[in-house]
């Protein structure tokens, strides 16, 4: 099979978002000079994966175009061929520039957005330099995961200009939260759903990151999408795969990634519940926390213990050891609406390790009604101390549960995350457009 010439709209190769880590999943071993990826300079700042893909083309000044007076005090980016690596100052992982995203992120925006100026403050347009690269790198497929209007806009006037097929992917459910405030939500509600209704009219393949989004957004949209979500290597995390179920002698629950707000206070909730399991069973289970961050209230609770992140290559080992992984949700309104139809990146690495996992969200999130589906792991989906501890509590005392959990979280990974088969199955699809185009 040869592969297609492919422009990525909207997201870079990385390993350390949802939609990075995807890209990088479905097009590991693409022929690297037939992939290229076109974004915004603020999305090139964190470490970027050149293992798949090196050519990046910044959206910079001469095609992301902000309305006045935002054009007076915007951070201005070049546009055109960037170098990945060098792309990514000390500047921008410095403390100013946090302070000025959590400006940006946290007061301007939302303020943009209330008063119904964020939707029109800027738009991106085709300059003569992209265009002419654009005909250099001449793709054959146009590939995108956007989350905004400016960028949906701009994949429609990319597919206008190229005339090739384009691919939809879709990470969370973006739609359902983006206008929810403002004194003219219920017109940008109505503008931006049409706009978006035009995006999947032209787009030849549609993706969803779960099942449970691809039938929602049939009925919501009355559209098929085909489900892709992250594989995994399957032999490279058989190395260390459990297969005991046994307690260790100091036996632990794992949670690895972010601290936001909402996940949090869902955190802290599993740290209380923990601390009255010890008292009750009379045992030392530790609650391990492997994020970037040390929560404050760390301190307050003898169980709780931090760990710093490992490398991608001590994960299996790492996931492997403990005696349990935890998938904690916000339980917030927006978060439940946003976080609904989406699968955590993590969650198939969680399943072959072998490890027993809680998965602590509620009950109409896509994860839940996924785990529940196919019995991978041990659902709570009461915000309760209550019916955390007594899921913990059966979990400790139940070696059968925690083998039958194991074992059906393995064979579900080899047979619906496996990255051989996933991963051929993602190229048949692309490929099935070069003989159709539109």
């Amino acid at each position: 099979m040869t592969l297609p010439r492919v422009l990525v709209i909207g997201q870079p190769f990385n390993k350390n978002t949802g939609g990075g880590i995807t890209l990088s999943s479905l097009f590991y071993g693409w022929d690297k000079d037939k992939i290229a990826v076109v974004c915004s300079g603020y999305e090139l700042r964190d470490a970027i994966d050149t293992h798949t893909c090196d050519t990046y083309y910044q959206l910079g000044s001469l095609e992301h175009k902000w309305i006045f007076p935002f054009n007076l005090f915007k951070r201005k980016y070049s546009s055109g061929l960037v170098n990945v690596v060098d792309n990514q100052s000390t500047e921008d992982k410095g403390k100013r520039s946090k302070i000025r995203v959590g400006l940006i992120m946290n007061v301007f925006y939302p303020f943009l957005n209330y008063i119904g100026l964020f939707n029109r403050s800027s738009k991106i347009e085709l300059s003569k330099k992209f265009c002419a690269w654009l005909d250099e790198f001449r793709p054959d497929i146009i590939y995108a995961q956007t989350t905004s209007r400016a960028d949906n806009l701009f994949c429609l006037s990319v597919q206008s200009y190229l005339k090739k097929p384009l691919i939809y992917h879709m990470m969370d459910d973006w739609p359902a939260i983006i206008n929810e405030k403002g004194i003219f939500r219920k017109y940008w509600n109505r503008k931006m759903d049409q706009e978006f209704r035009v995006l999947l009219d032209k787009s030849a393949i549609l993706m969803s990151i779960s099942e449970e989004m691809a039938q929602e957004y049939k009925d919501r949209y009355n559209k098929n999408f085909v489900t892709f979500h992250n594989t995994i290597d399957i032999d490279f995390w058989k190395k260390h795969q459990r297969t005991r179920y046994e307690l260790n002698n100091n036996p632990t629950i794992l949670y690895a990634g972010r601290i936001g707000l909402g996940i949090e206070k869902s955190l802290e909730l599993i740290a209380r519940a923990i601390e009255n399991v010890n008292r009750e069973l009379n045992i030392s289970l530790k609650f391990i926390l492997q994020t970037k961050e040390i929560p404050l209230w760390k301190g307050n609770y003898e169980c709780v213990e931090h760990s710093d992140f490992v490398a991608y290559n001590d994960l299996p080992e790492k996931f492997s050891s403990a005696d349990f992984l935890l998938i904690p949700y916000d339980f917030s309104p927006k978060s439940r609406k946003y976080i609904k139809l989406s699968m955590p990146t993590k969650a198939p690495e969680y399943m072959i390790s072998g490890t027993p996992i809680i998965v602590f969200a509620p009950e109409e999130a896509a994860i839940v009604k996924n785990a529940t589906r196919y019995g991978w792991a041990s659902v709570i989906t009461e915000q309760s101390l209550i019916s955390i501890c007594g899921a913990v509590k059966e979990l400790i005392e139940n070696i059968e549960l925690r083998r039958q959990i194991a074992e059906s979280a393995k064979s579900i990974a080899e047979e619906k995350h496996n990255s051989l088969v996933i991963r051929d199955h993602f190229r048949k699809t692309i490929y099935s457009l070069i003989d159709h185009p539109q």
